[in-house]
């Protein structure tokens, strides 16, 4: 509990020193007595966050002490292991603010910072406003407030898992579905560019060699004369016989010179060999240029037939072979389109059934929680003279959604024999703040 507050230079106050006392503890005063003061004060010193401007008019500096009694078990005693910091059956916090708006904090003369604070206000403080019952009147939250009396965290997290599960397994079928459409609109295209791909089978590089056979044949009868004179040029009739005369002579000759023609009868047999190299390239060189219209023309229809498909489907030629390969796949994909969708719708199925038996899970759970809730609120109106007053908690069928299948409503009956109805048609706000000091209780 608070044992004392310590207020120096904040706002109006100059200097205060507040002691509290074991059970309830009431300040009263007109409006403008400071009130909202003291409130500020005691959130400034716990790190909630609030107005800037505390600090007296012409102080240097405000500070707010407040102490706080410890029991063994409370929830504090673990943030405070959790931040390294010593403590015994009491907390005291400490914290300035200078003129320049720097605030520093202290928990037991040990320097802390406004996240550990405020981790520790959340144990040690809860604070209720005037208006703080208005949230009650919007049904969308009892159901939240019935899961926090219950604890079903754990049957949550598996709803949600398997709400994510469900609503991936929904878009993958939709996507699935929408793509086989996109196919099944473009069948007959895929199936007629597919076999004519097939029945060309193109191959990666042939546009470059047939463009080059192509402009070789059509300058072979130019360039045949001048090939077929250098061959004339390189063979027995030429250069190779001459060769050949100059090798046997040296050879005869060699014996009588001591090795003086060794060297030159070696390049001579390295020209020779070279020679041969060379009319070998012309001779190959002779059997491509050797062909009649018919091969041009075969050649050319080829080459046209890869250029044109190449413009038709956006592609290089080289790139028709993998453009194929997809448009294959494409066409595979919708021929395959019913059998897969069938898998997908039934992994969709099998997920609803998780997050149905999720929902049931939570649903049981709510239920037997909606009971235990109902008596303990039974037990706490009666000494806040509601005794005849009826609170129950009501839970229908909902939408399936990530937090199960049920739709929670706290309804109240007043008076005996009367009706229960839901929260926001209950016209007292007096019996509204009683009903949620009981519901927080």
């Amino acid at each position: 509990m608070l044992r004392t507050l310590s207020i120096r230079d904040m706002l109006l106050i100059d200097r205060l020193e507040l002691e509290f006392q074991p059970g309830l503890n009431v300040l009263t005063g007109e409006t403008g007595a400071g009130k909202s003061i003291l409130l500020d004060s005691l959130g400034f010193v716990l790190g909630w966050r609030g107005r800037a401007d505390l600090v007296r008019q012409g102080a240097t500096q405000g500070e707010v002490e407040a102490v706080f009694e410890l029991s063994a078990d409370h929830p504090a005693l673990a943030v405070l292991a959790e931040a390294g910091i010593d403590h015994d059956d009491a907390v005291i916090l400490r914290r300035i603010n200078t003129a320049e708006g720097r605030k520093t904090a202290w928990i037991n003369d040990r320097r802390a910072s406004g996240e550990v604070l405020r981790a520790l206000s959340e144990t040690l403080v809860e604070l209720h406003g005037q208006h703080d019952d208005r949230g009650l009147l919007n049904p969308r939250g009892h159901r939240q407030l019935l899961d926090t009396f219950a604890g079903v965290d754990p049957e949550l997290a598996v709803a949600r898992a398997a709400w994510r599960g469900l609503a991936e397994a929904r878009r993958r079928r939709a996507a699935a579905e929408a793509r086989l459409t996109e196919l099944r609109a473009e069948e007959d295209f895929l199936r007629h560019a597919v076999k004519e791909l097939d029945q060309l089978d193109p191959q990666p590089g042939e546009e470059a060699e047939l463009d080059t056979r192509r402009r070789l044949m059509q300058s072979a009868t130019r360039l045949r004369e001048d090939v077929v004179r250098a061959g004339k040029a390189l063979g027995d009739e030429g250069a190779e016989h001459l060769c050949l005369d100059a090798l046997r002579w040296l050879e005869g000759a060699a014996d009588g010179v001591e090795g003086r023609l060794d060297a030159a009868i070696d390049s001579l047999t390295r020209a020779l060999s070279d020679l041969a190299e060379a009319q070998a390239g012309v001779e190959t060189c002779l059997d491509a240029m050797d062909t009649d219209p018919a091969t041009l023309e075969q050649v050319e229809e080829r080459l046209f037939a890869l250029r044109g498909l190449a413009r038709k489907h956006g592609v290089l030629a080289d790139d028709l072979g993998g453009h194929a390969e997809i448009l294959r796949e494409r066409l595979a994909a919708l021929d395959a389109g019913d059998s897969g969708l069938s898998k997908l719708a039934q992994a969709e199925t099998e997920a609803a059934r998780a997050h149905q038996a999720a929902c049931v899970a939570l649903t049981a759970r709510r239920t037997a929680a909606a009971a235990t809730l109902d008596q303990a609120m039974a037990r706490e109106l009666a000494p806040l003279k509601m005794e005849r007053a009826v609170f129950q908690t009501v839970i229908d069928p909902a939408e399936p959604g990530p937090e199960g299948a049920d739709a929670v409503t706290f309804e109240l009956s007043t008076n005996p024999g009367a009706p229960a109805v839901a929260l926001n048609r209950i016209a007292s706000g007096g019996e509204l703040s009683r009903f949620l000091l009981a519901l927080k209780v």
